[in-house]
């Protein structure tokens, strides 16, 4: 009754099973190989870590140009001054008759007195416009923010009869915008060039890994391994050189945005303004460790499929 019994209780391992064992051990054992050489790991790491760094940290500092160049809603503004015969009721009624227009997200309407209260708060003039006395020479001025084409929109609002002036800095934004666009553009290319470095160096990596198995991996293929199962323990040795460079990198933009945030505060103070750098958040640096994992997986699966389709016994 006992080899019945047992002949029952050993059952031959599930494929799945052996499958998720196998990616287990692969997991484990190219960490190990890692650390087996720890300085040429941390060299390949370094110059990974560095040519992603370049182009992540230009496009923060992108981002930090568009915030300092300030409220782009701001920048869109197009101020409307009034002419002088035009009371307070026209001015109301203009602001929504514009505000009912397709092309036009907001009006704000800024009466002459709102507008003496915004001088006389400018500590430079208070004098002049206290000397003034009770008379006030401006104007009623709707301050009109685009839903539309802003030149459009502009070269309208010149057109009413009510309109005395229109102050619109639309040459700035679309230098700024333009700046922008090419700093987007030269990020995208680092981006591209750099990467492919990363990607040559990852596989060049891995490249010396599987020539110092050579044996090995020619014995398995004798034995009938598949591809993938030889190839999985590279994968994940390019995976994990491809995320603790996205670490390195993410650690020295983060070293560099603490090394540079208070000589840039003061230097915003000095201007009376309060930009302070912005951080990295949460989702951006997570976003980062996938690319530079997926990175470093691409290169070895490349770099491996290679060597793999070159060594491949045939059968004669």
């Amino acid at each position: 009754m006992s080899e019945p019994r047992a002949a029952a209780t050993a059952r031959p391992p599930s494929p799945v099973g052996t499958w998720i064992d196998h990616h287990l051990y692969s997991l484990v054992a190219s960490l190990g190989r890692v650390f087996r050489k720890p300085w040429a790991a941390l060299l390949t790491i370094a110059v990974m870590a560095l040519a992603l760094a370049l182009p992540l940290g230009l496009w923060l500092v992108l981002g930090n140009v568009e915030r300092l160049a300030g409220n782009v809603e701001r920048s869109r503004e197009i101020s409307v001054f009034l002419r002088q015969d035009v009371d307070a009721g026209r001015a109301a009624q203009l602001a929504d008759e514009l505000r009912a227009r397709g092309n036009i997200g907001s009006v704000e309407h800024v009466t002459p007195q709102q507008g003496m209260e915004t001088l006389r708060a400018d500590g430079a003039l208070a004098g002049i416009i206290d000397a003034a006395g009770d008379d006030n020479p401006l104007p009623h001025v709707l301050v009109v923010t685009p839903g539309g084409d802003e030149l459009l929109v502009a070269s309208s609002l010149q057109q009413l009869p009510e309109t005395e002036l229109v102050q619109h800095d639309a040459q700035w934004r679309e230098r700024l915008d333009g700046w922008l666009r090419f700093g987007g553009r030269v990020a995208l290319v680092l981006a591209l060039l750099l990467g492919l470095g990363a990607l040559l160096v990852v596989g060049n990596t891995v490249r010396l890994d599987i020539q110092s198995r050579r044996e090995e991996i020619g014995v398995l293929q004798l034995l009938g391994a598949t591809d993938g199962f030889i190839r999985r323990p590279f994968l994940y040795l390019g995976a994990w050189y491809g995320m603790a460079a996205g670490a390195l990198a993410i650690a020295l933009l983060v070293a560099t945005g603490l090394a540079l945030r208070e000589p840039l505060a003061e230097l915003a103070a000095s201007y009376g303004s309060r930009f302070a750098l912005s951080g990295i958040d949460l989702r951006w640096a997570l976003a980062v460790l996938a690319g530079s994992t997926g990175l470093g997986w691409i290169g070895a699966g490349l770099v491996t499929g290679h060597f793999l389709r070159q060594t491949r016994p045939t059968e004669t």
